[in-house]
Formats: C-alpha cells, structure tokens, sequence
C-alpha cells in the first residue's frame, strides 16, 4: 500500500501505518510490531519492545480463546 500523505513536521505526532518512511520499504513486520500497532491504536510499532516473545504469546493467546469458545459452543451447544 503506498501512501502519499506526508507530515509537514518531522515532530508531528500520528499514526505510524501512514508516514511514508513507514510504507517506502514494504517490508513485513513481525507479530511484536503488529500488537503494538493495535494496541496503540497505530501510533507506535515498538511499544512492546523488540522481543518477539510477547508478541507471540498474544498471538497463542487469541488462537486459545477462540478454540475455546468453539468448543464451549460445541458441547453446550444444546444445553441452554
């Protein structure tokens, strides 16, 4: 995705996802980044640091929740 959005101010504080430097180089980025940017509401790629750890646990974390409420679906499906 390119964008042609450019700050005026180097200082000027926004969402990291539009900032051209951000978009120039189209490189992936890994999961510790994409965390960050949700949970700051993009403004930010490396709030949670640089260990990929945390970012992989959130990750594991959203899959749990997820295959748990499909199975609390499945089996108590019938009950209520």
């Amino acid at each position: 995705m390119q964008t042609d959005f450019d700050y005026p101010k180097t200082e000027l504080i926004g969402p990291v996802v539009f900032r051209p430097d951000f978009n120039a180089n189209s490189q992936s980025i890994n999961s510790n980044q994409a965390w960050s940017l949700f949970f700051t509401g993009g403004n930010d790629e490396n709030a949670l640091g640089f260990n990929t750890e945390l970012g992989s646990f959130f990750t594991n974390l959203l899959i749990a929740i997820a295959v748990a409420g499909g199975l609390w679906a499945t089996l108590f499906y019938n009950v209520f």
